[in-house]
């Protein structure tokens, strides 16, 4: 199992960025997938989680209405898009997959069993 995240870098307050996540290695349909962040100093938090079994999609509150999660079965992809980024969104950002299918609101990184090596987004003021 591989994922391979990209797309991070660097970008003013209220400018967007896309991340993205390839996976490879198994069945991209019958799990989830999630994306994690951790800012220096602080615990790795969920961000956005969402299950290809269950069809949902789970949104920490502090980035609901600005940040869209999105799949695609044929490229085996989990997008991230971002609008309007904070500063506080500062972070390195890592994409996971479970094994067990579980339902998307299951967003916290415990619960997942594959990661990426994590791509940075740094936002300015």
């Amino acid at each position: 199992v591989q994922l391979v995240e990209s797309g991070g870098g660097l970008v003013q307050a209220g400018g967007s960025l896309r991340l993205s996540c390839q996976s490879s290695g198994f069945a991209f349909g019958e799990h989830t997938f999630g994306w994690f962040r951790q800012a220096p100093g602080k615990e790795r938090e969920g961000v956005s989680c969402i299950s290809n079994v269950h069809n949902n999609t789970y949104y920490a509150d502090s980035v609901k209405g600005r940040f869209t999660l999105s799949s695609d079965s044929v490229k085996n992809t989990v997008y991230l898009q971002m609008n309007n980024l904070k500063p506080e969104d500062t972070a390195v950002y890592y994409c996971a997959a479970d094994w067990r299918g579980l339902t998307s609101s299951y967003c916290y990184p415990s619960a997942y069993d594959y990661w990426g090596l994590g791509t940075q987004v740094t936002v300015s003021s």
